[in-house]
C-alpha cells in the first residue's frame, strides 16, 4: 500500500485471524461428518487406488473437472 493512500474497504466477512491449522480442519472435517454426514476428504489423502478413483469419478460427475494439477 502506497504512503497515504486509501484504506483498503472493509467487510464485516474479513476475518482478521489466522489461517486454520490441520488440527482445526480435521476437527471441523469430523464435526460436519458427525452432525451432518457430510464426508471431506482430501483425494491425495486416500491411498486406495480404486477408491481414489471412484471418488474422483463421482465428484467430476457432480461438480465438473478439477483444474490445476489434478486436471481431468
Amino acid at each position: 500500500m502506497l504512503p497515504g493512500s486509501p484504506m483498503p474497504p472493509r467487510s464485516c466477512l474479513h476475518r482478521a485471524t489466522s489461517p486454520t491449522t490441520s488440527a482445526e480442519l480435521d476437527a471441523l472435517r469430523r464435526r460436519v461428518w458427525r452432525e451432518q454426514g457430510v464426508v471431506s476428504l482430501a483425494i491425495d489423502d486416500v491411498t486406495d487406488p480404486w477408491l481414489r478413483q471412484a471418488l474422483i469419478n463421482e465428484a467430476t460427475r457432480r461438480w465438473g473437472a478439477r483444474g490445476g494439477r489434478h486436471g481431468a
